[in-house]
């Protein structure tokens, strides 16, 4: 659920705080794995903090 704080995280935000390589987050994208994305307008992609806190927890419990 989105607070009214819920920060919009750049791409390049998302792949340092994850530690992962730009193109392997890129190619989750392409495959639907990655935390959900917001498209704006100018084409710009977000990615809200609660999404990928969520998407992690996901990640957890699989593991």
């Amino acid at each position: 659920m989105a607070g009214p704080r819920d920060e919009m995280l750049t791409i390049p935000q998302v792949v340092e705080e994850i530690g992962v390589p730009l193109a392997t987050f890129y190619r989750w994208r392409q495959l639907r794995k990655g935390p959900k994305a917001i498209k704006l307008p100018n084409g710009s992609v977000r990615i809200r903090r609660s999404e990928l806190e969520r998407w992690i927890a996901t990640l957890e419990e699989a593991a």
